[in-house]
């Protein structure tokens, strides 16, 4: 597959995340750096939003499957 670069509205969009959340959880380690494109351009490789994404939805399946062991709903 060919890497191809994702802009800030198209991640937005994908991930749900706002903006400001994104810059955040970049800073924080948690959510993948951008790559600057030139200028004042940037983009966000599309494997790593898709490996993103993939982790969050592992990390649900992780705590519903913990939450039906104890026997709750949350």
């Amino acid at each position: 597959m060919t890497p191809s670069f994702l802009r800030l509205s198209t991640v937005k969009a994908r991930t749900g995340l706002s903006r400001s959340t994104i810059y955040r959880r970049m800073a924080e380690g948690q959510f993948p750096v951008a790559v600057p494109l030139g200028g004042r351009s940037i983009g966000w490789l599309d494997a790593d939003v898709n490996e993103w994404i993939n982790g969050q939805l592992a990390l649900r399946a992780k705590r519903a499957k913990r939450a039906k062991r104890a026997g709750g709903a949350s």
